[in-house]
């Protein structure tokens, strides 16, 4: 699995409520949560973002509050995945939760401005920033999480997994 898009760069300890603000927490239409995506950080993410697109951010991305509607946001807006020097914790399973790949890995996130094109392969955690031309490792994804990414999020997953069995 891999994408290429532009990057779109934030600092440390990105939490929930920027990523999605809690004024928007009784929507659950993905589309209409991509709508409000990064707005308290990002005034212009919406309409600069387009299908592909990476973020990327240095520590902490995604602290603050256990909520599924931030990853859900940023997967809905667009973005492809989200490259940072750390995640939360409980960012980085809810990310898995809905299928919005995520790659930890330092020296790709320190170096990349908004704007680079970046491409990341999951299958072998190759991220190259194709505008400064480095290239940079983060741990590649395992199959089953390959797996769990392609199906649609762990629920699809789990479904289709007990489809198979029954």
């Amino acid at each position: 699995m891999s994408f290429r898009g532009t990057v779109h760069k934030y600092g440390a300890d990105v939490n929930t409520d920027l990523i999605i603000p809690a004024r928007y927490l009784n929507v659950s239409d993905p589309l209409e949560l991509a709508g409000h995506c990064m707005e308290d950080i990002d005034l212009a993410f919406v309409s600069r973002v387009k299908p592909g697109d990476i973020i990327v951010a240095t520590s902490n991305f995604g602290c603050g509050s256990s909520r599924e509607h931030a990853p859900l946001a940023i997967k809905a807006s667009g973005v492809s995945c989200v490259v940072a020097e750390s995640f939360a914790r409980i960012f980085y399973r809810n990310a898995v939760n809905v299928a919005l790949p995520i790659l930890e890995c330092p020296s790709a996130a320190r170096e990349a401005e908004s704007g680079d094109v970046m491409e990341v392969e999951l299958s072998t955690g190759e991220i190259v920033n194709v505008t400064r031309g480095s290239r940079h490792r983060a741990a590649p994804y395992p199959d089953f999480m390959l797996e769990l990414l392609a199906d649609g999020g762990l629920i699809e997953h789990t479904k289709k997994r007990i489809e198979r069995s029954g």
